[in-house]
């Protein structure tokens, strides 16, 4: 897709192309990278932000961690693209595909062991890759997400930014791509319930947090209907989301009641 400032203007208002030019010329962006087709960079606003697009994707599929819910692109994405229709940055792919075209067998599973042992969740993502489906509980995602929550309440005793659950989204994601419909399932039932547990602390952003909330709840449903679940285990989930119709506040009561219906609908 031509990146020129006439296609980057048409992604976002204006207001937010000024202020996307701005960021890029006072210096904000860091770390901008290039494998193949993505492009990733931290940009400095509030605070430091993940940011990435797609060159060969329609629109450029571009994601930020920021918690800009206006109309079109936030000014971090329209900095990145600025920047990018300036200087293209150099491709990493080739280089890493020689290297491991060219890498000695023993020497490159020691290297990928190695940085498994040490980083958990580049673990979880080999598993669901490349072993068998896994059994890990949606306890352990809820956990995980309260981490992050806890994590932006070190300071201030509310969120008011959009925390990056994509960690997680992308491993539910990689699950699915395997079939592994189960354990995808797992996943986002432990986001959801997760970001449901924590909205009380949520005091901007709303809108990120109900859509992740809405989405990994759909696709909560739509996995358990793609697996192949006994009746018992089937009445396990249907308890869990009537247990939650109960417990949860109105408005996220009604989507779990809403869930519940597609549920028992698919079954």
């Amino acid at each position: 897709m031509t990146i020129d400032e006439p296609t980057i203007r048409d992604l976002c208002t204006d207001a937010v192309f000024e202020r996307g030019q701005t960021y890029r010329e006072e210096g904000r962006i860091h770390q901008l990278d290039r494998f193949g087709d993505n492009i990733t960079a931290r940009v400095q606003g509030t605070e430091l932000y993940e940011t990435c697009v797609h060159l060969d994707s329609d629109g450029f599929d571009p994601h930020c961690t920021c918690p800009y819910g206006g109309p079109g692109e936030c000014k971090h994405v329209v900095a990145v693209l600025l920047t990018v229709a300036d200087d293209v940055p150099a491709d990493d792919a080739d280089r890493i595909d020689d290297l491991l075209a060219n890498a000695p067998g023993d020497a490159l599973r020691a290297f990928v062991r190695e940085e498994l042992a040490r980083d958990p969740e580049m673990r979880e993502r080999f598993l669901a890759e490349f072993g068998e489906e896994p059994t890990t509980p949606p306890e352990e995602y809820r956990q995980e997400v309260d981490r992050l929550f806890d994590q932006h309440t070190q300071e201030y005793p509310v969120v008011t930014g959009a925390i990056d659950f994509s960690q997680l989204t992308d491993l539910a994601d990689r699950h699915r791509e395997n079939d592994n419909y189960e354990q995808a399932a797992a996943v986002y039932r432990g986001l959801s319930e997760g970001i449901a547990e924590n909205m009380n602390l949520v005091d901007g952003a709303y809108d990120h947090y109900s859509q992740t909330f809405q989405s990994a709840l759909d696709r909560y449903v739509e996995c358990l209907a793609s697996a192949n679940l006994d009746h018992a285990t089937v009445d396990d989930h249907v308890e869990y989301l009537e247990r939650r119709a109960d417990e949860a506040v109105d408005y996220l009561a009604q989507r779990y009641e809403k869930a519940l219906d597609d549920l028992e609908s698919r079954g």
